[in-house]
């Protein structure tokens, strides 16, 4: 049975990234002129800041120079987290992205920008952001009409917490 690189890596770090607190999220080699890239995306329910990745970069590294997993050529290991617009394309990533902006490609054609209010095991209940002085209105997306789902950056868009404190102030 043929496996690839980057699934034999998975089954080396994935125990490793899980040990961590953290899910292995994506792995990939690439080559870069003479050179090859490992990039290794890992992310949590609750975020994972610079400490945790410099801790689970280190882990990685020392478990893949004990191993042959990257052959004898130099590469480089790069560690980080899904971004911004992160794509969505496990449970775990909308519930995360509860609250957020979300561009949906549906499968029946079209497209949909919508607000995640709520998560469940059979899809999510969107809001849908008013247009020309119209009011939100809700909807419920399954996830088998969802085709594809990417994060959207918000700039200015304050969170609860700061119109909390405007509120008390």
């Amino acid at each position: 049975m043929s496996t690839t690189q980057s699934e034999r890596l998975r089954e080396l770090l994935e125990p490793l990234v899980t040990s961590q607190g953290l899910d292995l999220e994506e792995i990939a080699v690439d080559s870069v002129g003479r050179k090859r890239v490992l990039r290794v995306v890992v992310d949590s329910d609750t975020g994972a800041d610079l400490d945790r990745i410099a801790d689970v970069s280190r882990a990685l590294s020392a478990k893949l120079d004990e191993t042959d997993a990257m052959g004898a050529g130099e590469y480089t290991l790069e560690v980080g987290t899904p971004g911004a617009e992160r794509s969505l394309t496990e449970h775990r990533h909308y519930v995360r992205a509860t609250d957020r902006l979300v561009k949906f490609q549906l499968h029946e054609g079209g497209e949909l920008v919508a607000r995640i209010l709520a998560v469940d095991e059979d899809g999510l209940d969107v809001e849908v952001p008013g247009v020309k002085g119209r009011r939100a209105t809700t909807r419920r997306l399954a996830f088998g009409d969802i085709g594809k789902a990417r994060v959207q950056v918000e700039f200015g868009r304050k969170d609860k917490k700061d119109m909390k404190e405007e509120e008390e102030a």
